[in-house]
């Protein structure tokens, strides 16, 4: 693909000029077939992101064949490539109809399974066989498969089998381990839970045969030994304190005293109805606390303890050690000895929801043939000729037919982008910002990385965060091309961008990026600097003026009150002459100075003929905006797409120019439509005064005063005079002197 055409077969390439550079024109199913022999240097992109652009991400998924965020060139020329071989005549890619199943090549293997998988849709999609294949078709893939057809995605469902002892197996499979959809929608199971469920099965059979094979020592009750074992764990904690207590008093009798309940504990509890279930009498040690007491199990017991030690008696303490009144410490050890084997056998109970069936079902499912004849079924189904790996093969085709070309002139060419007929895949859509629309206007994942190269593109470039109920905010940013900007505030200016889908989001601008717009402006560009600088100054003064008379009668108010509160009468400050003669006379001199300038500049000019006077002033306005008017002209040249489009993580591999011509297509202006009628007549105009009339001609009366006392006129004047007599001293024939 680096190599230039085959001289042998060279193909025709049809080239244009747009953007200030040569693009190729893909037209034909020939230009794809040749698109790998296309030189590289004449391809606009050599890669561009595979998310945030305006296009189906599904299709730049299976584009980006190695997942990594890209699209290359061998990626997009193995999509081109892929797609004419599955089809008969390329020429149907530029079809907006949809994919005919006829298109499809069945001569060669692959293709044949294409074709016969587009005939299978379009049957279960109930459509005639005539009808062409739409990205839309496979929206719902339940539609396109059946529970009882097999599909090769390795899901077997209970319609797959007439068996009713394999539906009732992967019944209990599914309620054991969980469904997994089919592609028809139908739960069922695969070889994973076919695998887990016997697994699971065959464990708990053989912890159920750990206790038949050693029942003496893991059921030392036989069946009840679960409920004997609870009763004990019960009562276990209890007992342990009453004996603990016993060794206790043995060991130190002075502490017999303080082990038993004190004689407050019943007062307090006389003072109120006693249950037998109280806590305060739970609390309470099982008996009396002896040294090396045992335990009685009946008489003398804690009432609240009464029924369950009775329980113990009967139930774990008579059928295992025999028939007892008491209970010695060392016959409470023991029996808790044979009950350590069963909570040791529980402790390893597989952890499972196989024990929720029965036991002899589990056992005649592990001695069946169901597992076989299961894996079996998903076998067929995985070899399954009309597999889902061949209706995802059919899907790619389908949106390679819809967008591969939209790709293509988005990303080998800039054609969609130039043409002006739809927009790129780059455009999120149009800003409306200060009277005007901007068409080209790109989403923003990182502001501040996308700002440090975007400058280069020499755009004037506004950056917004746009808002909508219900949707994530997004970031954008939009080159303005016409129009004027002297009215774009930042931040805080608001605007309302309207997404490709038609949605509208609130859009402010939180960074702008300037740079020229059209030559016009840079014309007026330095008269407008010139007025805001003497606007900021005049505010600038005004407001320090302000403050220094707030703070004067602040302090004069502060003085005054001080002076009345100590009971002295406020001086009157003595009015300072020289002071305010030095005022007016600075003012005199400031006025002075400018009239004089002034005077010298309107003598120059009443000095040229009247012809040079507008040369003069074109001169002075030429000199004044030429070196912005270059800039601007030379910063338009080279205003240029790829550097918004590089901070975007493209790889852009020519030079796309955005002239003026074309800047001012994509930033709209308004106009008022054709044939429209327009009044000039404004109710709330600001009332015309003909005080500024009459304050020129005051004006022009004391130039022309100041002219005329400067001796202007006269020289004017008297330059004539001498010219006319010179004239007539050489022409009188009655001079004495005369020759």
């Amino acid at each position: 693909m680096n190599k230039k055409n085959d001289a042998q077969d060279p193909h025709p390439w049809r080239f244009f000029r747009s953007g200030g550079f040569d693009q190729v024109a893909i037209e034909t199913g020939e230009d794809l077939r040749s698109l790998e022999k296309l030189d590289l240097k004449l391809w606009t992109a050599l890669n561009c992101p595979a998310t945030g652009l305006e296009f189906d991400e599904r299709t730049l998924a299976l584009v980006d064949a190695d997942g990594d965020g890209q699209i290359r060139v061998p990626e997009l020329l193995a999509a081109v490539r892929w797609s004419c071989e599955m089809l008969t005549d390329p020429q149907v890619m530029f079809s907006d109809a949809g994919l005919p199943v006829s298109a499809i090549d069945a001569s060669h293997s692959e293709g044949a399974g294409l074709h016969a998988a587009a005939v299978k849709v379009l049957e279960y999609l109930e459509k005639s066989p005539d009808s062409p294949l739409v990205v839309g078709d496979f929206a719902d893939m339940t539609r396109l498969f059946s529970p009882d057809h097999f599909n090769g995605d390795g899901v077997v469902t209970a319609a797959l089998t007439d068996d009713a002892s394999l539906q009732a197996l992967i019944g209990e499979i599914m309620a054991t381990q969980g469904e997994v959809a089919d592609r028809s929608g139908a739960p069922g199971i695969t070889a994973g839970t076919l695998e887990a469920f016997y697994a699971q099965a065959q464990a708990v059979v053989d912890w159920h045969g750990q206790s038949a094979a050693d029942a003496e020592h893991i059921l030392p009750l036989g069946e009840g030994t679960a409920a004997g074992a609870a009763l004990f764990e019960s009562v276990r904690a209890k007992v342990d304190d009453f004996f603990t207590r016993c060794r206790l008093a043995a060991y130190d009798a002075s502490a017999t005293e303080a082990l038993n309940p004190p004689a407050s504990v019943y007062c307090a509890l006389g003072d109120r109805d006693i249950a037998a279930a109280d806590d305060d009498v739970a609390a309470l040690p099982l008996a009396e606390i002896v040294a090396d007491r045992p335990l009685p199990l009946a008489a003398g017991l804690n009432p609240a303890w009464a029924g369950a030690i009775g329980r113990l008696r009967d139930e774990v303490v008579g059928p295992i050690l025999g028939p007892r009144e008491a209970l010695a410490q060392e016959d409470w050890e023991l029996l808790s000895a044979r009950f350590s084997a069963y909570r040791q056998w529980q402790a390893d109970k597989p952890e499972t929801a196989v024990h929720g069936l029965d036991l002899e079902r589990v056992r005649e499912i592990l001695s069946g043939q169901g597992r076989e004849r299961l894996a079996a079924l998903i076998e067929e189904d995985l070899a399954a000729d009309t597999s889902a790996g061949t209706v995802d093969a059919l899907e790619r085709l389908v949106r390679y037919q819809r967008d591969l070309v939209t790709l293509l002139r988005n990303f080998v060419t800039l054609s969609d982008f130039y043409s002006g007929e739809r927009k790129a895949i780059f455009q999120a859509g149009t800003l409306y910002l200060d009277q005007r629309s901007c068409e080209l206007v790109m989403r923003v994942a990182d502001m501040g990385r996308h700002a440090t190269m975007a400058p280069f593109s020499g755009c004037y470039l506004v950056y917004c965060d746009c808002v909508r109920k219900g949707s994530p905010s997004l970031s954008i940013v939009a080159a303005l091309t016409n129009g004027e900007v002297d009215e774009l505030m930042v931040p805080g200016r608001n605007g309302v961008f309207y997404d490709r889908a038609g949605r509208d989001w609130k859009a402010t601008v939180v960074k702008v990026v300037e740079q020229p717009i059209s030559i016009r402006q840079a014309f007026w560009s330095p008269y407008r600097r010139l007025a805001r600088f003497i606007e900021n100054q005049i505010q600038k003064f005004a407001a320090s003026r302000d403050k220094d008379i707030e703070s004067r009668t602040t302090a004069g108010v502060s003085d005054a009150a001080a002076q009345a509160g100590a009971g002295q009468t406020p001086a009157a400050q003595a009015f300072d002459i020289a002071k305010f003669a030095g005022v007016f006379a600075a003012i005199g001199l400031a006025i002075g100075a400018i009239g004089t300038a002034l005077v010298a500049m309107l003598t120059g000019l009443f000095s040229l003929a009247w012809w040079q006077v507008p040369l003069v002033l074109l001169v002075m306005a030429l000199l004044i905006s030429t070196p912005s008017m270059l800039l601007a002209y030379l910063t338009l040249r080279r205003r240029n797409l790829g550097p918004l489009l590089d901070a975007n993580g493209w790889a852009v591999n020519a030079r796309a120019r955005i002239n003026v011509p074309f800047g001012a297509a994509l930033t709209g202006i308004p106009v008022l439509p054709a044939g429209s009628s327009r009044s000039l007549s404004d109710p709330f105009a600001e009332k015309k005064r003909p005080w500024k009339t009459w304050l020129l001609l005051l004006m022009l009366v004391i130039i022309a005063i100041v002219l005329w006392r400067q001796g202007v006129f006269d020289g004017l004047r008297g330059g004539v005079d001498e010219s006319a007599v010179e004239v007539q001293v050489e022409v009188t024939p009655d001079d004495p002197n005369g020759a």
